[in-house]
């Protein structure tokens, strides 16, 4: 079905913006699809072993297991072996008792064992670190889960498994504490997660037991304040909904979402509230508009930029409201992204490209993981993870 707009509303796009770039992904489309069979009107909404429900990340650990943070079901899926087949049926359940059930924290008291609204999933170490959303925390395994349910190893931002409340029910933060953390990730030997709702992202050094302090903390000038853009206007510094962080050519980026931006620091960060050196998505460090204040994307605007991977030199970005992959090698404010994945020219947006979904079509992007040539895709809007090959 095609979404047309009234003609007083129609934006016209410039022609400068219209310029098609080259696809980073096999343009053949993605060589696994899991959640989703082709030609698929409505995707089923009965749990099970192969159904997903607004997945919000994915990832291939170094063992070769696959999994999932099948969010809308609330719990993880995992493929002890890895995927060989669209719509494989996963061999471990972590978070219901189980494939057919379903609710938070599996309807009962939280444990180290359940999720509610679990969203990004990576690599840690040997094992796996996942952000348990709405429980305002993380949960860490040191070695990949090989039985259901296995409880986590390490839980981060609670005192204990049983505890869920965002900040521990303080009226701001502390080093201890989160509220609505949604991505995490791996960088230079670090723990990095995004803690959203407190419009921070707080770094370990080397997280090993629950309830550990963090090391370092970007986005606010210390670790008591939790102020949109640190409570100031925008700018280099501050953040307002930091989702995704990832090295890139030797510097931390940073998913701001926001403010419709990534941040880059050209070295790791050393002090708290350091501020960035350059953005992508804007001209400056003090806008923040989407789609650099237009209706219609353009090679160097973002939309509301969920997630980042960085894949050689390059640094891939999931521009998650406007439907689309796009990657970058320049570090420079404003760069324009050299290529395209989901959408036709660097102009166009929508859902699907507005039209029903293809094997090849993004609907609301919200995770990325890479894995040697795979880019995994959690395409949330249409109830599936994609994993494609790069081929740049």
């Amino acid at each position: 079905m095609k979404i047309s707009l009234a003609p007083s509303f129609t934006p016209v796009k410039e022609e400068a913006t219209q310029k098609m770039g080259p696809s980073l992904l096999d343009a053949a489309g993605p060589k696994f699809v899991l959640g989703w069979e082709d030609d698929a009107l409505v995707a089923p909404n009965v749990p099970s072993a192969s159904v997903l429900f607004g997945p919000r990340g994915a990832v291939r650990l170094r063992d070769g297991s696959f999994w999932v943070s099948d969010t809308g079901h609330h719990r993880l899926l995992g493929w002890s072996q890895g995927i060989s087949k669209d719509n494989q049926p996963a061999d471990i359940l972590i978070g219901q008792q189980a494939f057919d059930r379903e609710g938070r924290n599996a309807k009962g008291a939280a444990t180290a064992a359940t999720l509610n609204v679990p969203t990004g999933i990576a690599r840690w170490g040997d094992g796996l670190a996942v952000a348990d959303a709405w429980n305002h925390r993380v949960l860490l395994w040191r070695k990949t889960p090989r039985s259901h349910n296995q409880p986590a190893d390490i839980i981060l931002g609670q005192e204990n498994a049983h505890s869920v409340l965002a900040n521990s029910g303080l009226d701001t933060p502390r080093s201890t504490t989160m509220h609505w953390p949604y991505g995490v990730s791996e960088v230079a030997g670090r723990l990095v997660i995004c803690d959203t709702g407190n419009r921070r992202v707080l770094i370990w050094d080397d997280p090993s037991f629950t309830g550990q302090s963090a090391d370092l903390v970007l986005g606010q000038t210390g670790f008591e304040c939790r102020d949109e853009n640190s409570g100031e206007g925008v700018s280099a510094a501050g953040m307002r909904w930091p989702h995704m962080a990832q090295l890139w050519q030797g510097g931390l980026a940073v998913t701001d979402a926001g403010n419709n931006r990534i941040m880059l620091w050209d070295d790791f960060p050393t002090a708290n509230g350091q501020p960035c050196v350059a953005v992508l998505g804007q001209r400056n460090f003090t806008d923040c508009d989407h789609n650099l204040a237009a209706y219609y994307p353009s090679n160097a605007a973002l939309n509301m930029p969920y997630a980042i991977c960085s894949y050689g030199d390059k640094l891939i970005a999931a521009d998650t409201a406007n439907s689309r992959i796009v990657a970058w090698e320049e570090r420079r404010t404003g760069s324009e992204a050299a290529w395209l994945t989901g959408q036709p020219d660097f102009a166009s947006k929508g859902d699907n490209r507005w039209g029903f979904a293809t094997r090849d079509s993004l609907c609301w992007p919200y995770g990325l993981t890479v894995s040697d040539r795979e880019i995994v895709i959690a395409d949330s809007g249409n109830n599936r993870v994609l994993v494609w090959e790069a081929i740049c």
